[in-house]
């Protein structure tokens, strides 16, 4: 170290006499002593490392210094889950919440967190109550269920069926559903976490009502099927029908269960989207219980739902695993807003954020781009090039993997291709350190931003002038 960066070192003001500068009151008073004090020990530390105590020896209320300390507060105190904006192209992105809660819902949702509420008391008789009572006659409508209960994912859904109805028993299933969901969670792995036995039958690619058949004895705890919703084969393939594996089910007197995945409660073709399997439609085929996940498709809170027989939901609730699987208050006081929703299938589209998002049309996508080209390629002037583009968005979480929707966006290209990988990865930085971070995806080299979920252009925009990139690492 030369002497001249020892001497600059040597004046660094401490922490305590930042503390007493002018500016500094007035955080303190907003934050508190400790916390300012931190912030104020950290920014130093960081500026020292990073050369900067010639510049702020001179005067403890350098803007550098005052600038750097807001920073760390607001960065501090900022709830660790943040809004993002989602331009990845996936509309219910697992990593990113999944699906937005219509405005009802997260409504209902902050008057459940802050009020008492109903949640387990029985109003007419002023007796304890039963949560699931909130939304059973509401998902029974929407299902042709008998009966329902909720847990808190879909996976403690399955979990708890099989647990319930086939523990230290076998459980039938097509070595084809064999499927692995989000996170390297694997139906064979959750069924053993259950008590249960997999017993795989047919073949990846083929299975026959033969195999159900043959695989059906005195140790059958329930038979299931899975729903290949993140993936699917092709080719040569076959598989049986539920409506005959139900039938199976019931001469040999052994449940049937069926898990969705994803579900919807309402047939998308209606409004020209793919066909995914429904709740309902399993129920009409003859499964005795149906799982399937309430923040998916459905576009409620997160949530696993089980349907049907009224005799087998009851010993599902029997379950003492239910009190730990079970979900609290403002899960049902949004659950039970969402369904509400599916009620009026017609203004379905305008009132749920997923569907609204998956029936954006791509000529309206594009125009947003097209006006929010300018602003970026500004915002990464002299670094890329920025271009609208045409893309294909998928649905995401395990629906319709096989599926895309036309979309557009704008694809972000370094300049040069001299270090176009790091360039780029320092642009997708810069634009997630932005207040409201800006996630998109790479592709063939650049950095692509989807705007179908885009849906405030106005707050993307007006932050684009913060966007640093060379202070990106």
């Amino acid at each position: 170290m030369s002497a001249r960066d020892k001497a600059a070192f040597a004046s660094l003001p401490s922490v305590d006499r930042v503390l007493r500068a002018a500016w500094a009151a007035p955080l303190i008073a907003d934050r508190g002593r400790p916390q300012v004090t931190d912030a104020i020990r950290a920014v130093l530390v960081e500026l020292r490392a990073n050369g900067g105590a010639a510049t702020l020896a001179t005067a403890i209320d350098d803007s550098i210094l005052r600038v750097r300390v807001t920073e760390r507060l607001e960065a501090m105190t900022q709830p660790s889950p943040r809004p993002v904006f989602n331009l990845t192209g996936t509309v219910v992105h697992t990593n990113l919440g999944r699906s937005r809660l219509a405005e009802s819902a997260a409504a209902v949702m902050a008057v459940a967190a802050t009020r008492p509420s109903n949640l387990e008391f029985d109003l007419a008789e002023g007796v304890r109550g039963d949560r699931d009572g909130h939304v059973e006659a509401l998902v029974c409508r929407l299902t042709g269920a008998e009966a329902s209960t909720v847990v808190n994912n879909n996976a403690a859904a399955v979990l708890l069926v099989l647990n319930t109805l086939a523990q230290g028993r076998e459980v039938p299933t097509s070595r084809g559903e064999l499927i692995e969901i989000g996170g390297s969670f694997r139906m064979p792995e959750i069924m053993a976490s259950a008590g249960c036995r997999l017993r795989e039958i047919g073949t990846t690619n083929r299975v026959h009502l033969e195999d159900y058949d043959a695989a059906i004895g005195g140790e059958t705890g329930v038979v299931m099927k899975v729903h290949t919703s993140n993936y699917a084969i092709v080719g040569f393939t076959s598989s049986v029908a539920e409506a005959d594996i139900a039938k199976l089910c019931r001469t040999r007197g052994v449940p049937f269960v069926i898990d969705l995945g994803s579900g919807s409660l309402v047939d998308l073709v209606r409004y020209g989207l793919p066909h995914e399997p429904m709740p309902s439609e399993a129920l009409a085929h003859g499964a005795d219980l149906v799982t399937f996940s309430g923040d998916k498709l459905l576009g409620g809170p997160q949530a696993g739902i089980i349907v049907g027989r009224a005799d087998l939901i009851k010993q599902v609730k029997r379950n003492p695993m239910k009190r730990a699987l079970r979900v609290d208050k403002t899960t049902i006081a949004a659950l039970s807003s969402t369904l509400a929703l599916y009620e009026d299938p017609d203004r379905l589209p305008e009132r749920l954020p997923v569907l609204r998002e998956l029936l954006r049309p791509a000529a309206e996508v594009r125009a947003a781009a097209h006006r929010l080209r300018d602003g970026v390629a500004a915002a990464v002037q002299g670094v890329a090039t920025v271009e609208v583009v045409d893309c294909e968005s998928q649905i995401g979480s395990g629906a319709l993997p096989t599926q895309t929707i036309a979309s557009a966006g704008l694809a972000i290209r370094p300049v040069t291709d001299r270090g176009a990988g790091s360039v780029l990865n320092r642009i997708a930085r810069a634009f997630r350190d932005l207040p409201v971070p800006v996630i998109g995806r790479t592709h063939e080299g650049a950095l692509v931003f989807d705007f179908r979920c885009l849906d405030d252009e106005a707050a993307f925009a007006a932050q684009l002038s913060k966007l640093d990139i060379s202070r990106a690492g």
